[in-house]
């Protein structure tokens, strides 16, 4: 059965109280829950998640109308910009990327459905996502307003991974949405489908075959299922792999059998 959640954060919670088997994480907020800090302050340590295999990057995206006068990150001081739901990767990063960067916003919560449409009757000023590209919410706008992408600087994306290591440098392709006609710099967080540690070994390993298994499938459904490749594994560096993941990486030489 399948659960629609609020994000990570709640998948999280809901693999721990044993209530869902499989769940999507992004390592940031898997790593906050694994020890306990940021939003999983004072709770128990989330220790039942597995990690069985990368999923794709997920670039921190800021849109803005082309006719406001926001350019820079900088601009969106004293703005009012929607962030996404309370849980979401957004949601719980861009409170703590606007500390970090000293800028005083005035940050609202919410579905995108409902966030986008405030940014088109010009309630909000600029939208901030952590999500795949393209991000349905800036497609729909972008066939209704004149848009731009607006992008971290170099000295804006050092203080931010200073901050917060998890983030690695990540990039949206030119041409990913109508009005990006250049590279998108910017930082981003991998997810990763996890399962809870009692899943059974083979139905894991099923699983995660299955995944690469049927890889051009996958694409032709989501251009982000480019990245779910055996090597991406990489970019995990604290959740233990699932017993029945180590099964197929060992079997398809991606991790040695002295591991």
């Amino acid at each position: 059965a399948r659960i629609a959640t609020e994000g990570p954060a709640q998948n999280i919670e809901l693999l721990e109280a044993g209530e869902a088997r499989l769940g999507f994480v992004t390592t940031g907020i898997a790593l906050q829950a694994w020890n306990a800090s940021g939003i999983w302050q004072g709770r128990k340590p989330a220790r039942a998640m597995r990690a069985i295999f990368p999923m794709y990057d997920t670039p921190f995206q800021v849109l803005a109308l082309q006719e406001s006068a926001i350019r820079s990150i900088g601009d969106l001081a004293g703005k009012r910009v929607g962030i996404g739901p309370q849980g979401g990767t957004g949601g719980v990063y861009f409170p703590q990327i606007f500390e970090t960067l000293k800028l005083q916003a005035s940050l609202m919560f919410g579905e995108w459905s409902q966030l986008a449409a405030m940014l088109h009757d010009r309630q909000l000023d600029a939208l901030a996502v952590a999500a795949g590209a393209p991000f349905p919410s800036f497609i729909e706008l972008e066939a209704k307003d004149k848009v731009r992408y607006v992008a971290f600087n170099a000295k804006e994306t050092a203080a931010l991974r200073l901050a917060m290591p998890e983030l690695s440098p990540s990039r949206v392709a030119a041409g990913t949405y109508p009005s990006l006609l250049r590279q998108y710099q910017t930082v981003g967080l991998y997810n990763f489908a996890i399962a809870h540690a009692q899943l059974p070994d083979d139905l894991v390993y099923t699983a995660v075959r299955a995944v690469f298994d049927n890889h051009e499938e996958l694409m032709e459904a989501h251009a982000a299922a480019a990245e779910t490749i055996p090597a991406n594994m990489d970019h995990n560096s604290f959740l233990p792999l699932h017993p029945g993941a180590i099964r197929y990486y060992r079997q398809i030489g991606k991790i040695g059998t002295t591991d």
